[in-house]
């Protein structure tokens, strides 16, 4: 009886260690591991920017064709840059040593750098908005060449979070994706097909009379259209979904005011 108890004892023991050394070696790894996932995740990032204005390209390194962009951080409560001053309490709040690596998503989980949204100032279902936002521009020497804003809003399973880019009038649209998603694939999930992101290239974001046309419609848009993009087969709530955040960050209530502002300095 004894030499089993001894026996029962001796593995409870070598199971313990073995937990505790798989333990350090996860928790090591996954230390050691942190700075290059870090550093995969701000690269993909930088590509989807890209991609989303048309600049990537696949025969040099992402890191290089970055260097054409000039990150910036926007008061989307007052639709103006940031001042140094809000930059650096932002860095503060958020532990930051390099502002570029400021996180939207983040920022609007907290208290200090948020509002709360409801009813008719969250048409994209975002519920809470972060009070500043990184945009990125591409400029040729003093000229703007293309403006990239962070979008995001409810589809029908999910939160897409994406981006939008805009051509140096600030009214014709350059190139739209979306980086994540949960949506159904071959309906909703057709958000990332080439051919439909390649139908909102040249659209533009207001009519003659400046009033905010841009629209996802039902079904296909007619030809002529210069505001209208087909919605998506089979996908009315994701349509409706991407509709209501691209009109929203757009608008008046997100990136409206800034656009306005940098039309009236000759951006």
């Amino acid at each position: 009886m004894s030499a089993n108890n001894d026996s029962i004892q001796k593995t409870l023991i070598v199971a313990v260690l073995l937990c505790l050394v798989c333990s350090v070696i996860v928790a090591g790894a996954a230390v050691s591991l942190k700075p290059l996932q870090q550093a995969n995740k701000t690269e993909d990032m930088k590509k989807n920017i890209l991609a989303a204005a048309g600049l990537l390209d696949s025969s040099k390194s992402v890191t290089e064709q970055f260097e054409q962009v000039t990150t910036r951080i926007v008061n989307l409560e007052e639709g103006r840059f940031a001042t140094e001053a809000e930059v650096n309490d932002i860095k503060k709040l958020m532990g930051l040593n390099d502002i570029s690596k400021f996180d939207q998503r983040k920022a609007s989980q907290m208290p200090e750098l948020s509002d709360k949204l409801a009813g008719s100032e969250d048409p994209a279902s975002i519920k809470r908005r972060s009070k500043y936002a990184a945009v990125y521009l591409v400029q040729e020497g003093d000229q703007l060449e293309k403006l990239i804003l962070p979008i995001h809003g409810y589809g029908l399973w999910s939160t897409l979070y994406g981006f939008i880019a805009l051509k140096g009038d600030l009214e014709t649209i350059a190139g739209l994706g979306f980086y994540e998603h949960g949506e159904t694939p071959g309906l909703g999930g057709e958000v990332d097909n080439p051919l439909w992101k390649a139908k909102w290239v040249g659209k533009e974001l207001h009519n003659e009379q400046g009033k905010l046309a841009i629209e996802v419609i039902k079904g296909e848009a007619p030809r002529d259209s210069e505001h209208k993009v087909d919605g998506l087969s089979g996908a009315t709530l994701t349509s409706r979904g991407v509709n209501n955040l691209v009109r929203y960050w757009v608008g008046e209530q997100a990136f409206g005011t800034l656009l306005n502002q940098m039309k009236s300095q000759g951006a």
